[in-house]
């Protein structure tokens, strides 16, 4: 099942390997089982350190747990994980063994503090992009806590399971029967949602990986966000020399959800996830900190700014750049966030499969929502765009190709009022037209919003100055109105919310952060 190139790779992967690896495959008489054994047995002729046994009582659906040194390790697989979720595997293994990409002490600490036994259970598409992300970010938490479970579900292999419980976006992550979380998340994210629902407790005294919590430390430069501006910023701080700290969420933010991009410059084409990871990649050609996972609660002005993040972590500065980005804007309207993940999406490319043969919509007439119904349509029965204004904001380009499409349909100048459901799922949209007040209702399975951006500025409000939008006002050089206080990207008042400009406003802000140094020195 796995051709010569990938088993050599693997091998090169698998070769430091210090412990011995089971996959524990349970026995089933489902058709996918021959698949699945041939592909453990695959992975594990690359290293003689990885093992293949059958144990367990039969399964109705194909399933494993990985063992190390014939003891659990939390992590349990049902289903074959292929495409994307191939990945997820092999790195279970290496983050087993203590090798990977794996999180800080700061991060290891909050994880081991979660109030066990957790069991939970994500739901995933093998062609979802954002689901690995997911997926591989609690397989590490269940490798580090020893009373975690998670187990990745191919939701297609369950599709009783998925209906029973009102799926239709993916990932979906239960913690028993209760509802965690859906949709695209960071490590930091869910362990967000974890700390929350089941509460930490400090970890006995002398318990490996126990550490207090470490003191407050300086740097000149703190950078808070790790997108293409924090990244820039960063680069640029090191450049010249000042001690630099980044706190994030994850490196590459808003971009790591874009699959492909065309116009930044010098670079033809590339993919979000690419372009996060050569981010990444350079940041750490420079000795900037890397503070990734983490949650921002407050930010101090003084003669130190002061950053202080969840788990206890205190960070001072000199100079502070907030490069925090935005997230996706909602509908704001009734029905909205009692269906998300359950007829109300964001991700037309991931939960867009669980409304083929089905009636959407798609809310916003942008170049995002106008891809969006490009894409749906191609699956979809009907799609219909509903758009603000008076016409599609989108290039021209893809207004035309729209207007090709059979199964596409227009609603201009209307403003959404509602997203009804029945209980089981979505079953129309109300809006209102803007000129003439009448209203109007689509009946329909599901409905994407596709309505732009809203600033990550929420910690930030009652400190700097912003505008009615959220943003943070910023000068020609990144200057915010606090002194030593600087932002750039997407954030800001800076218009044009593009990859390009972001690195430049981060590299602007970072330089002017320095100038004002030198000239205060």
């Amino acid at each position: 099942m796995l051709d010569d190139a990938l088993l050599e790779q693997l091998r090169t992967h698998f070769s430091s390997l210090a412990a011995e690896y089971t996959f524990a495959l349970f026995p089933s008489a489902h058709d996918k089982q021959a698949e699945l054994r041939g592909l453990l047995e695959g992975l594990a002729s690359a290293s003689p350190k990885l093992h293949l046994v059958e144990q367990g009582p039969e399964q109705p659906v194909v399933q494993f747990d990985l063992l190390r040194g014939g003891a659990a390790t939390g992590v349990r697989f049902r289903g074959v994980p292929g495409g994307h979720e191939f990945t997820s595997l092999v790195l279970a293994v290496l983050n087993a063994d203590g090798k990977g990409k794996l999180p800080d002490e700061g991060i290891a600490r909050r994880v081991k503090a979660l109030k066990g036994p957790i069991d939970l259970r994500t739901y995933v598409s093998l062609s979802c992009t954002n689901c690995p992300d997911v997926v591989q970010a609690l397989n590490v938490m269940a490798l580090l806590h020893g009373d975690l479970r998670h187990t990745m579900i191919d939701g297609g292999l369950v599709e009783e399971e998925v209906e029973r419980l009102g799926i239709q976006a993916v990932p979906t992550v239960y913690a028993g029967d209760k509802l965690l979380h859906v949709g695209r998340g960071s490590l930091a994210e869910l362990l967000d949602r974890l700390e929350e629902h089941f509460g930490s407790a400090p970890a006995p005294v002398g318990e490996a990986g126990a550490a207090a919590v470490p003191a407050a430390r300086h740097f000149d430069v703190v950078i808070v966000g790790g997108g293409p501006a924090g990244c820039s910023a960063a680069i640029y701080t090191a450049r010249k020399g000042l001690s630099t700290a980044m706190v994030t969420q994850t490196v590459g933010g808003q971009v790591r959800e874009t699959l492909g991009i065309e116009n930044l410059v010098s670079v033809k084409y590339t993919e979000g996830k690419r372009l996060a990871a050569d981010l990444e990649q350079h940041l750490r050609a420079y000795p900037v900190e890397l503070l990734e996972h983490r949650k921002v609660l407050e930010i101090l002005d003084g003669e130190r700014k002061e950053v202080r993040l969840a788990g206890g972590e205190v960070l001072t500065a000199d100079a502070l750049i907030l490069a925090t980005g935005a997230r996706w804007r909602e509908l704001g309207v009734p029905g909205e966030k009692e269906h998300l993940g359950r007829g109300v999406a964001f991700c037309p490319h991931c939960d867009g499969p669980f409304y083929k043969g089905r009636r959407v919509a798609v809310v916003g007439g942008g170049n995002s929502g106008v891809e969006a119904a490009i894409d749906l349509a191609g699956i979809c029965s009907h799609v219909t765009l509903v758009e603000f204004l008076e016409a599609l904001k989108a290039d021209a380009v893809l207004v035309k190709k729209l207007k090709t499409l059979p199964n596409v349909a227009v609603i201009l100048n209307a403003r959404t009022t509602e997203v009804v459901g029945n209980g089981d799922g979505v079953t129309a949209l109300r809006y209102s037209d803007r000129h003439t007040n009448e209203a109007g209702e689509v009946a329909l399975d599901g409905v994407f919003v596709q309505i732009g951006l809203v600033p990550n500025s929420q910690l930030v409000k009652e400190l700097l100055e912003t505008n009615r939008h959220g943003e943070i006002v910023v000068d020609a050089r990144g200057r915010t109105s606090v002194a030593g206080i600087y932002a750039a990207g997407d954030v800001t008042t800076v218009p044009f919310k593009q990859i390009v400009i972001a690195m430049g406003e981060g590299a602007k802000a970072a330089l002017t952060a320095f100038e004002d140094r030198m000239r205060a020195g």
